[in-house]
């Protein structure tokens, strides 16, 4: 049963005449469109790389694509106490308990600032990693280079999204948006200085993603610390580590982290071996997952308002509204994602030669190899909107282990071995013991169409079948 119901905490909501609720759609956008634009600076900031990356070759190009989701994979895996952060505080907030929301962003950021050792020796394992995919030379020591630095400083990424999920979680999205600009406009400034102006070259990119994150913990750090917050929120006296709260995130960040990295992962092999294919299909390969990225990245923030909305609802007591705020979400996802990935496609023609030299001699090929990929993304966008919301929503009620066991079982028993099937030809592939129909990258994002339709009905079925209203975190 619901705990009784906080109407006056009850997030959204407009109240007829009659006494009757409906959702206040205006409120859900007045909370959602910070974490929209939040999350769509990060597609810029991927954007941005990857013209930069363009200007140096194809061969750069293909070597980031080729890792850019490994690197995600231990990111995620290990940052999920991050992203557990926005779930604890806004049940707390909802609950009017707002010391103790505060409490969860500060031992969020200290559980995370402790992984930071874990992440420097992964830094040094790339050569390792790399090894079992034969890229090309050329393309694996690129890679290498880009390897390190990223995933030496990944801890700062896990960071921000620990104190970012804060304030998300309370409702305050707008400082985050502020802090992502900072973050977004320190990343061009420094991938120019890095990469041209210093001579680092693809190591720069990396460089400069981690020195632009690094600000924008220390941003978010600092906004912790102001008047404001120790007023509203007791800030300042809920800033030593408490082991309970910590181990609590870690128990729910944990099924999140391994969510995400069953996707990731799954991606990450499909890169892989995309670019054992070559650095054309590579090449075009990334700058499609990049451009996409103006669907799904933003849909992401759309999808953080559903956990906001979904947890504040259940601190409140009421886990019917609950549903109905999170369902109001996951249409305005599938709106914006239907509607820009078609847009996207159909002007593919003049995106795509944007992100490659016209001088480059694989250029021709990679833009016309690109637009037929887009297309072929711009058919799973509406199944990756429901499953982005279905599972943000989940994950505002706690629901975390079937969204993780469910995309795990869809990732590795469809999505990778599809995709092995049909990228490569005979005798080119991992492994001998699948058929190989040769159809390149057309085949690999064939196969991510078929993964993600079917991992999108899967988040869908379970928000629909309100089980996740039993958990209590």
């Amino acid at each position: 049963m619901n705990a009784p119901v906080n109407l006056s905490r009850l997030p959204a909501v407009l109240f007829a005449p009659d006494g009757t609720r409906r959702v206040d759609y205006r409120a859900v956008l007045v909370l959602a469109w910070p974490l929209l634009v939040n999350t769509g600076l990060q597609a810029i900031l991927n954007l941005t790389d990857t013209w930069f990356l363009g200007q140096v070759s194809v061969d750069a190009l293909a070597a980031v694509g080729g890792i850019f989701f490994l690197v995600l994979v231990f990111i995620v895996l290990i940052g999920g106490v991050g992203h557990a952060t926005q779930t604890m505080a806004a049940q707390a907030y909802g609950a009017g308990a707002r010391p103790r929301a505060a409490s969860y962003a500060w031992n969020g950021l200290w559980a995370t600032l402790a992984t930071a050792p874990l992440f420097v020796g992964l830094a040094f394992c790339g050569p390792w990693f790399l090894q079992p995919f034969g890229l090309a030379p050329q393309v694996n020591t690129l890679a290498l280079e880009y390897w390190f630095p990223r995933m030496a400083g990944g801890f700062l990424g896990v960071a921000i999204w620990a104190v970012a999920g804060f304030f998300n979680g309370v409702g305050r999205t707008r400082l985050p948006l502020l802090v992502m600009v900072l973050v977004a406009i320190s990343n061009a400034a420094l991938n120019q200085l890095m990469i041209f102006e210093l001579g680092w070259g693809v190591a720069g990119a990396a460089w400069a993603t981690v020195a632009a994150q690094g600000l924008g913990v220390l941003a978010l750090a600092a906004a912790l610390l102001t008047r404001t917050m120790q007023t509203d929120f007791q800030s300042r006296r809920v800033l030593r580590p408490r082991l309970r709260r910590i181990w609590a995130l870690m128990a729910l960040g944990f099924p999140m982290g391994l969510h995400g990295t069953a996707d990731l992962l799954g991606f990450a092999l499909f890169q892989l071996m995309i670019a054992r294919v070559g650095p054309v299909h590579a090449a075009s390969s990334q700058v499609v997952m990049m451009v996409t990225s103006v669907c799904y990245m933003p849909a992401i923030g759309i999808a953080l308002a559903g956990t906001t909305l979904v947890g504040q609802s259940i601190g409140a007591g009421d886990k019917d509204w609950a549903q109905r705020t999170g369902s109001a979400v996951i249409k305005l996802g599938v709106a914006y994602m239907g509607g820009l990935g078609l847009l996207l496609a159909a002007a593919g023609p003049w995106v795509l030669p944007l992100f490659v030299q016209a001088s480059d001699p694989h250029a021709t090929e990679m833009v016309q190899l690109g637009g037929t990929l887009l297309w072929i993304a711009a058919g799973y966008q509406v199944f990756d909107a429901l499953n982005l919301g279905a599972a943000f929503c989940l994950r505002g009620a706690g629901d975390v282990k079937f969204p993780a066991i469910m995309l795990a079982i869809l990732a590795w028993l469809v999505f990778v071995p599809l995709t092995h099937m049909l990228t490569f030809a005979p005798g080119q592939g991992l492994v001998d013991f699948l058929p190989q129909y040769g159809m390149g990258s057309q085949g690999a994002w064939t196969a991510a169409l078929v993964y993600i339709a079917l991992l999108g009905s899967a988040m869908l079925w379970r928000w629909w079948g309100g089980r996740w209203k039993k958990i209590v975190v």
